[in-house]
């Protein structure tokens, strides 16, 4: 969607036309000009000729049926994804990308493989969210997105300013309408970003992309980690946690004989139990290259240390490796 051609168009108009189109693409979720009924014919004639809000996206399915991925294919041809899980419980998530590809180049990563190509537009942004939201709105029964989580292709906060402005549209209550709680970034510990983000006027979950307690571990996983050692990363997450008093989640992709041994689960055990709103998503691998996923030995033993250090943990197993839509793995495999 592009906002600025759609301001552009507004040029003129009454005040109340935003209002009213707001009210048609983020409730009512038209996916043509033609159903903005709300609209003068000539101004939907134009609005479809300059602001088009035809989503070009392929749908892939799990067997599994718990997920969805979408491929995007942005009006310049660089090609994103974005994936929709059903929760246990019932509830819609969408996990959306921030960046065309990604330059921090984690190991784990399939999205880090293809480089860099681009930030992404609030308004590219804001499409991946509308694409399911008029997705699910389609059903027998219709459904709506519940959670938001930034955790696909790219890293949030260094496309900090369109980030934090799709989510704000997405929060406004006269638009989409999603609670602030509903919506979760995770970083791979950009500090200067988190410190930013606590700033935020807004009760956002953060997520923090550990994968290690060790620095020298970690630095192994994400040359990022160079930049930002773990004692950095915790002291801009306490600031976090003081100012909301939200829990953070700590994001730990178990992969074998790097980070899964019991003196890992005893680093990451120390680090966690420093403050009570610590939590862990330990996380099976979905394995892009040569790494390999923790066995189910290695795993239980990790787990176990968790368990006797009374560690506040989750433990989640891949819904998306069917479709190459594991959490943080995105592949964008047309873009190669």
């Amino acid at each position: 969607m592009n906002w600025i051609k759609i301001n552009e168009t507004l040029d003129g108009q009454p005040k109340y036309r935003l209002k009213q189109i707001n009210e048609a693409i983020f409730r009512n979720l038209i996916s043509d000009w033609d159903e903005a009924l709300n609209l003068p014919l000539a101004l939907r004639q134009e609005l479809k000729e300059k602001a088009p809000l035809t989503i070009n996206a392929e749908m892939i399915d799990s067997r599994k049926g718990k997920t969805t991925k979408a491929v995007v294919t942005l009006d310049d041809g660089l090609v994103i994804e974005t994936v929709l899980i059903k929760n246990a419980d019932g509830r819609n998530t969408v996990c959306v990308s921030s960046q065309v590809g990604c330059a921090l180049g984690c190991a784990f990563c399939a999205t880090g493989k293809l480089g860099f190509k681009r930030n992404l537009a609030k308004g590219e942004i804001i499409d991946q969210v509308l694409l399911w939201a008029r997705e699910l709105k389609k059903r027998d029964e219709p459904e709506k997105v519940d959670n938001i989580v930034f955790m696909g292709m790219g890293e949030p906060f260094l496309n900090y300013d369109n980030v934090m402005g799709a989510i704000r549209a997405l929060n406004e209550k006269d638009g989409f309408g999603l609670g602030a709680r509903h919506f979760a970034v995770s970083t791979a510990g950009i500090v200067e970003g988190i410190r930013k983000f606590t700033k935020e006027n807004l009760e956002v979950n953060l997520a923090i992309s550990l994968h290690a307690a060790d620095d020298d571990v970690r630095q192994s996983l994400m040359p990022i980690a160079k930049n930002y050692p773990v004692k950095a990363i915790m002291s801009a997450v306490d600031e976090y946690i003081k100012k909301t008093n939200r829990r953070v989640m700590f994001e730990y992709v178990l992969i074998a004989k790097v980070n899964d041994n019991e003196r890992d689960a005893e680093d990451l055990a120390k680090l966690m139990n420093k403050n009570p709103l610590y939590f862990v998503n330990l996380m099976t691998y979905n394995p892009a290259g040569k790494l390999k996923a923790s066995s189910a030995q290695a795993t239980e033993i990790f787990k176990n240390v968790l368990v006797k250090e009374n560690v506040r943990f989750t433990e989640r197993h891949s819904a998306g490796d069917e479709i190459e839509a594991a959490c943080g793995q995105l592949a964008g495999k047309k873009a190669e």
